[in-house]
C-alpha cells in the first residue's frame, strides 16, 4: 500500500508540469496583458511594470522562472492586487473555500445518499418516483438560478437569511450559498445511490444475509450499502475537489472572499499569477481525492488489493 500511494504521488509530478506547462502559455494566448487599460499608461510606468514582473524578458525566460518559484512552493506577485502575493490572497480565501465545499459535500451525502436508499427500498413506487424526480430537476436547474430564487425567497421576501456575504463564517451567512451549492450534488448521489443500491440488494451475499434471518438494518446497512457506495465515491473523487476549491458562481452571487471569486476576477483583469496559481491548487485538489478515492475502495472492496 505504502508503495502504490508512493508511486502516485510520484507519478503526479508530470501530470502537474504538464498543466502548468499548457496553462502558462495558454493564459499568454489570451490576447490584451495585466496592465492594458480603458486609459492606458504612460511608456515610462508601463516599461518599469513589466520590468518589475519580468514581462519584458522572452517568453522562455519567464516560463522557466516561474516553474522555479512554483517548485519553491511560491505562486508569485498578484498583478492585480498589487499589495498582495499570490500565497496571501490563498491563505485567506482557501480555507473559506474549503469550509464552503466540506459543508455542501456533507449535506449532499448525508441528504442524497438517505434519499437514494429511501427510493431503492420502494422501487417503482410513489416515493421512487418522487424522488428521482426531484434529482432530475436538481441536476437540470443550474446554480446560477436556484441562487437567485433561494435568495428571493429566503432573504427578501421572508427576511429569514441574509442574502450575502460571509461575516466570518457565521451560521446564517452559510446557509444559503452551502444549500446551493449542494443541490446539484444531492441529485447525483440521490440517483447513484439509487442505482447501485437496487443492484446490491439483488446480489447473492445480500440474499443469502436474509436467508440468515439478520435484521433489515444489518441488510441494508452493514451488507448492501457498502456495495452500494462504490459509485458514489467514484463520482466524490472530482466533485470533492471541485466544492472544496470554492465555486465560481455561488462565491461570486453571495460576495463570498473565497478561491472561486478571485479566479474571475484574476481571468478578467488577466491576472497570470492568480490564474496559474488557482490552476495548480485544483489539480492539486483532483489528483489527491482521485488518490483517497482509491484508497477508500481498497477499504470498502475487500476484492481491490493495491499490494
Amino acid at each position: 500500500m505504502h508503495r502504490y500511494v508512493l508511486g502516485r504521488l510520484l507519478g503526479a509530478i508530470p501530470t502537474l508540469f504538464l498543466i502548468v506547462t499548457i496553462s502558462f502559455f495558454l493564459i499568454r494566448v489570451a490576447p490584451g496583458g495585466p496592465f492594458d487599460l480603458e486609459r492606458p499608461l504612460e511608456a515610462k510606468v508601463m516599461e518599469n511594470l513589466n520590468k518589475i514582473y519580468h514581462l519584458d524578458e522572452p517568453l522562455w525566460s519567464q516560463y522557466l522562472l516561474y516553474l522555479k518559484s512554483v517548485a519553491r512552493l511560491d505562486f508569485g506577485p498578484s498583478f492585480y492586487f498589487r499589495d498582495f502575493s499570490i500565497n496571501e490572497l490563498f491563505a485567506k480565501s482557501l480555507p473559506i473555500s474549503i469550509q464552503l465545499g466540506l459543508s455542501a459535500l456533507c449535506l449532499a451525502l448525508v441528504v442524497g445518499g438517505t434519499l437514494g436508499v429511501i427510493a431503492a427500498l420502494r422501487q417503482n413506487k410513489t416515493t421512487d418516483y418522487t424522488v428521482m424526480a426531484a434529482a432530475t430537476l436538481g441536476v437540470t436547474v443550474p446554480n446560477f438560478v436556484v441562487a437567485p430564487i433561494l435568495t428571493l425567497i429566503l432573504g427578501v421576501w421572508l427576511g429569514w437569511l441574509p442574502v450575502g456575504g460571509w461575516n466570518g463564517g457565521a451560521f446564517v451567512n452559510v446557509i444559503l450559498p452551502v444549500v446551493t451549492l449542494a443541490l446539484p450534488q444531492v441529485a447525483v448521489v440521490a440517483r447513484l445511490t439509487r442505482g447501485s443500491m437496487i443492484e446490491a440488494l439483488r446480489s447473492n451475499h445480500v440474499r443469502t444475509a436474509r436467508a440468515y434471518g439478520l435484521t433489515g438494518y444489518m441488510v441494508i446497512v452493514v451488507h448492501a450499502l457498502r456495495g452500494a457506495v462504490l459509485p458514489v465515491v467514484s463520482y466524490l473523487g472530482p466533485a470533492a475537489a471541485a466544492l472544496l476549491t470554492g465555486s465560481v458562481v455561488i462565491e461570486t452571487i453571495f460576495g463570498i472572499p473565497g478561491i472561486g471569486r478571485y479566479f474571475v476576477q484574476g481571468a478578467l483583469n488577466r491576472d497570470y499569477t492568480l490564474v496559474m496559481g488557482t490552476v495548480v491548487v485544483v489539480a492539486c485538489f483532483v489528483i489527491l481525492f482521485n488518490l483517497i478515492v482509491d484508497l477508500l475502495y481498497a477499504l470498502l472492496d475487500p476484492r481491490v488489493r493495491y499490494d
